[in-house]
């Protein structure tokens, strides 16, 4: 299990400087908490990625991958593993100029404020659905 861990704070760290941060935990303890909506996490939790002590929990391990760039099965297991592909690669194609303007916004939110917006498509996505 040692050995898991240490590849994987390897591998974090890897992408933390391919993303242009420096692999410290006060540098991925910021990064981290201003993209996750959950509860933050302590500057020794970072460390603890870092130096191959814990490897963190799925949905946090899903926000690190998306703020590093990378896929989460390749920061968890390595890029030996095959990923399953998704099925809306093409999505991005169809934004507008408006639509990356409006997502450049949304990422530009604090936390919480991005999990209000988030709450307020569904609710609009889920009342759409129910008329169509």
């Amino acid at each position: 299990m040692k050995d898991e861990r240490q590849e994987f704070s390897r591998r974090l760290a890897q992408a933390m400087e391919k993303a242009g941060y420096k692999p410290r935990p006060g540098e991925l303890h910021k990064a981290f908490n201003s993209s996750y909506a959950g509860t933050s996490v302590s500057e020794m939790t970072a460390s603890r990625w870092l130096s191959g002590k814990a490897i963190p929990a799925q949905d946090k391990l899903q926000v690190l991958a998306a703020l590093f760039g990378v896929e989460p099965h390749a920061l968890r297991f390595g890029s030996r593993k095959v990923a399953v592909a998704d099925d809306r690669a093409g999505w991005a194609e169809a934004i507008t100029a408006q639509d990356r303007a409006m997502l450049d916004a949304f990422l530009s939110l604090p936390a919480k404020q991005r999990g209000l917006v988030r709450e307020l498509v569904a609710a609009l996505a889920a009342a759409g659905a129910s008329k169509g």
